[in-house]
């Protein structure tokens, strides 16, 4: 996804409305039609996952605060501002760099609000160049805003902050529920690009989730002097342990590139303040699917994030709902699935959901889109996805 504002107007759409049965916290889709009606990613050998927290010096496990040391990194400098410095030629993409303690207070309201989107784009030459499986491209669906407050419509549904060398970036994210520790999971979903630059780059940092972000959608004149609190009615949640595939931080790219279709990440995140886990803070958490249905088998999916690119602003969370396609990149790379949806950059990494058994689950996340934001397209949650997140479960879900 990208800045760059769409070339043409959307077509209208019809709305009808599509309830989910026994979603939780009434998680609604709203179905948005037009006027016609295998590479292993082996998360636990430790190059996709990394830790910021535990008993060692500034909160750091002993070991990660060792490792600092001898990379020449003072953790109280860090925590002072040491964590703006980077240094390209090392910055390095391997897990032990991944550096995330809390810094309690950074991310105000004035810049959350400043951060930019992280975009992730492919051209039209890019998208119709595979030899796979790509369906005709989908007539874009005009985003919908999703209604206020947001705790009590989509609960599960946040932003996640970073620091990256450009500056303080955003993107979305969704509360997963954790097998191993039901009704209390500090796990959060969004893309890979979100935690990790790919190919030509490392840890991004001061990663943090805010849940219900701007919670009644209050205008920027109304946010002017706006508290943490208005912004962060449930806390900013600090990733204190990251995992992303190795297909992404290997061939990840600005345009995707080979990593698209693992573009995905799992965050383990503690709250700034608080005892209480984030599933218990926000009331709610949404199950993973991890079977990969074909987009042939999927009559609707829907994805929500928080569109900052023009003609976004990121206060508002928004909504699309369409039939899924399908998109492949390359013939050697899993098919991904592709909607039309207007947003814009700042939803990569927002959950997409579909109805299973009456209930709903994340199936997908933003990864990529074109210039023109007109469609979405987002990895299939396959073997590789499904064990990363049950090592993050096993290992750091309980912490």
């Amino acid at each position: 996804m990208r800045s760059t504002p769409m070339s043409a107007a959307p077509r209208r759409v019809r709305r009808t409305a599509f309830v989910a049965a026994g979603l939780v916290t009434a998680l609604t889709l709203t179905a948005c039609g037009s006027d016609q009606e295998e590479a292993d990613a082996k998360p636990a050998d430790g190059a996709s996952q990394a830790g910021a927290s535990g008993d060692g010096e500034g909160g750091l496990p002993a070991g990660i605060a060792d490792r600092l040391k001898e990379q020449g990194i003072d953790v109280d400098q860090w925590k002072e501002g040491g964590w703006k410095n980077w240094d390209r030629d090392k910055w390095l993409t391997e897990a032990k760099d991944f550096v995330n303690p809390m810094i309690e207070g950074l991310w105000k309201p004035d810049r959350m609000k400043s951060a930019q989107e992280a975009d992730k784009t492919v051209t039209t030459q890019d998208a119709s160049a595979d030899q796979g499986a790509t369906d005709p491209e989908p007539a874009p669906v005009e985003a919908v805003a999703e209604k206020t407050p947001y705790h009590d419509n989509a609960a599960p549904v946040g932003k996640v902050f970073f620091d990256s060398p450009e500056g303080s970036m955003v993107c979305s994210g969704t509360v997963i529920k954790d097998v191993n520790h039901p009704g209390k999971s500090n796990l959060v979903w969004t893309a890979g690009h979100c935690v990790h630059a790919g190919g030509s780059g490392g840890w991004y940092r001061n990663i943090a989730f805010v849940p219900s972000y701007n919670d009644l959608a209050k205008s920027e004149a109304q946010l002017a002097d706006a508290t943490t609190a208005e912004m962060a009615p449930y806390g900013t949640w600090w990733a204190d342990w990251a995992s992303t595939s190795n297909q992404w931080i290997q061939g990840g790219s600005e345009e995707g590139g080979d990593g698209a279709a693992y573009d995905y990440s799992v965050l383990h995140v503690k709250p700034e303040q608080g005892s209480k886990s984030l599933e218990e803070t926000v009331g709610a958490a949404l199950e993973v699917d991890f079977s990969a249905p074909s987009a042939t088998e999927v009559p609707s999916m829907g994805a929500w994030g928080y569109p900052a690119a023009a003609p976004y602003n990121g206060l508002q969370m928004f909504k699309c709902v369409d039939r899924p396609g399908r998109l492949s990149l390359s013939p050697s790379l899993p098919t991904m699935y592709r909607i039309g949806c207007t947003m814009t950059g700042g939803s990569s990494g927002g959950g997409w959901f579909r109805v299973v058994d009456g209930e709903t689950r994340l199936v997908s996340n933003t990864s990529i889109g074109p210039l023109e934001n007109t469609w979405l397209a987002g990895p299939r949650l396959g073997p590789e996805a499904q064990e990363m997140y049950q090592n993050m479960s096993r290992t750091y879900g309980g912490q």
